[in-house]
């Protein structure tokens, strides 16, 4: 199965995700910070109820199935672009980033309601929302899948000239 590595690296990512929340939730009150960079980088323990950055956090409650639905479904279309080929290699692996991404965070929707973040980073008086290991692989996937497509975006303009 020429897919594998693929799958399992989304493993891998709900795996990541799920231990790194667990072990903030282990250790970490509401709120409470621990300084690791002074001045640039805490860990924290927040819920964010909505999506990047509390987007649609105040719907009371049905953003969470809006997300689980709109995970899913954004993680069956990546799939299925992974087995029948629609991506390059570059793509199957941000695919197997995203999916893992998303379906460590719709684990927090189903166990908390909500999902768990804990990395916080600043500067001053200047913060970037919290967010976790989930959000980094969705982001570092998102990049990558876009890259693909300038790359195969390039390579087609090359082959019809």
């Amino acid at each position: 199965m020429k897919t594998l590595p693929y799958w399992l690296l989304s493993l891998a990512v709900v795996a990541a995700d799920q231990i790194s929340k667990f072990a903030v939730l282990e250790r970490f009150a509401l709120y409470e910070r621990l300084n690791v960079i002074d001045g640039f980088f805490d860990l924290t323990l927040v819920y964010n109820p909505g999506a990047a950055f509390s987007f649609l956090a105040n719907m009371g409650g049905a953003q969470r199935y809006i997300f689980v639905v709109l995970a899913f479904a954004i993680s069956i279309w990546l799939g299925w672009n992974v087995v029948k080929g629609g991506f390059g290699r570059l793509g199957n692996w941000a695919a197997a980033m995203i999916i893992g991404g998303a379906m460590g965070n719709v684990i927090d929707r189903f166990l908390h309601g909500q999902v768990v973040d804990f990395l916080l980073f600043y500067w001053q008086n200047h913060y970037y929302p919290a967010f976790n290991v989930a959000d980094s692989f969705i982001c570092v996937g998102a990049f990558l899948l876009v890259l693909e497509s300038f790359a195969q975006g390039r390579k087609n303009k090359g082959q019809a000239a």
